[in-house]
């Protein structure tokens, strides 16, 4: 299963995908998790927040559903800019195939 996964590291985050073969193609699973070397439970937890706002902003309109995603914080996640983040999101999206092509 770990062979199907896909993954890509930007200095903010690291996103994990991996398709669902059971899946409601319109629905995405997202899953957080920060290990203790990002920080203490503070900053794991500020480093978390940041990115479900992160998710609630752009993963409904952007990304792909019937795949799971796993957002890993790093230790950039609690103090990169807002805007960063937003990028760094984007473009692991994009670097993995999985935005969703603009409708016309």
């Amino acid at each position: 299963m770990a062979g199907a996964r896909r993954k890509f590291t930007t200095p903010g985050l690291m996103l994990q995908a991996m398709a669902r073969a059971d899946a409601d193609a319109a629905e995405a699973r997202v899953g957080f998790t920060a290990s203790r070397k990002v920080g203490n439970s503070v900053v794991r937890n500020r480093s978390k927040r940041r990115l479900r706002a992160l998710v609630d902003e752009i993963m409904p309109a952007q990304a792909l559903g019937g795949t799971d995603y796993v957002l890993v914080c790093r230790q950039e996640t609690a103090v990169r800019p807002f805007d960063d983040l937003r990028r760094d999101l984007t473009t692991a999206l994009g670097r993995l195939k999985l935005l969703r092509s603009p409708q016309p």
